[in-house]
């Protein structure tokens, strides 16, 4: 099960979503002046070197890497709280902007993929 087996549309609609919460967020906490951003990006460089060694002998619905989504859903989290379509965007994003791709491409070569997977069945599980 991942994004692979979903629709163009409801790729789209999760983009959209994405957007659209990101932007009211920004919004509405002066660009997130209340997230601690050197933490947050300490805490994601530390999730990504805990999830990259696992990607090779697990599948993103495995069990194991579905109690590790939950760091990277609270991360996510600190600067909104992204509805269900809006963290696949999220991961979306990851895969669509090159610089962004590139970054998490740096811990495994298929680290976008494999987190788009995870993110996917993480958001059907666990959120709304």
């Amino acid at each position: 099960m991942g994004l692979q087996q979903t629709t163009p549309d409801y790729l789209d609609q999760c983009r959209a979503a994405q957007r659209t919460e990101q932007e009211q967020s920004l919004t509405s906490t002066d660009n997130w002046a209340h997230v601690d951003k050197p933490q947050v990006h300490a805490d994601f460089d530390a999730f990504y070197q805990e999830l990259a060694p696992l990607i090779d002998a697990n599948a993103p619905e495995s069990q194991t890497i579905q109690d590790l989504m939950d760091k990277h859903f609270a991360i996510v989290a600190r600067f909104y709280m992204p509805s269900r379509d809006a963290y696949v965007g999220t991961v979306l994003f990851y895969a669509d902007n090159a610089d962004m791709k590139a970054f998490h491409n740096a811990y495994h070569p298929r680290m976008v993929e494999f987190l788009g997977d995870a993110a996917y069945v993480y958001a059907l599980q666990n959120l709304q």
